[in-house]
């Protein structure tokens, strides 16, 4: 059996980086640190809405309690010039836990979540 130093170790993982779960890349735009290229994207063409008036704002990752200790953060709230408001998430894989939250969610707030995929 090989034993490797913390040396030895840190030589080895040098330079590799570590594959995201959903392999989905982290993008850093304008100092926000996005999970995905998608939702960079989109991102981005929300800055090009609100530029062109098209929206009236938005936010990114707010916080919702859906009880004591579990919270949702969808992407990004958009708010529209007609005076509403849509909840959108980034989506490239659904996880059993989204799942969950999205149903709680959506009953809670009787809002609904627009994924985009």
């Amino acid at each position: 059996m090989e034993h490797w130093s913390v040396e030895d170790y840190k030589n080895f993982t040098d330079g590799k980086k570590r594959k995201s779960k959903y392999r989905a890349n982290k993008v850093s735009i304008d100092g926000h640190t996005f999970d995905s290229q998608k939702e960079a994207n989109y991102y981005s063409e929300l800055k090009l809405k609100l530029q062109a008036k098209d929206i009236k704002g938005f936010c990114l990752q707010p916080v919702f309690i859906l009880a004591p200790s579990l919270k949702y953060k969808p992407d990004f709230i958009i708010f529209h010039n007609d005076g509403s408001t849509e909840i959108i998430d980034v989506k490239g894989f659904k996880t059993k836990e989204y799942i969950a939250k999205k149903k709680v969610f959506e009953d809670k707030f009787n809002l609904k979540i627009t994924e985009i995929e």
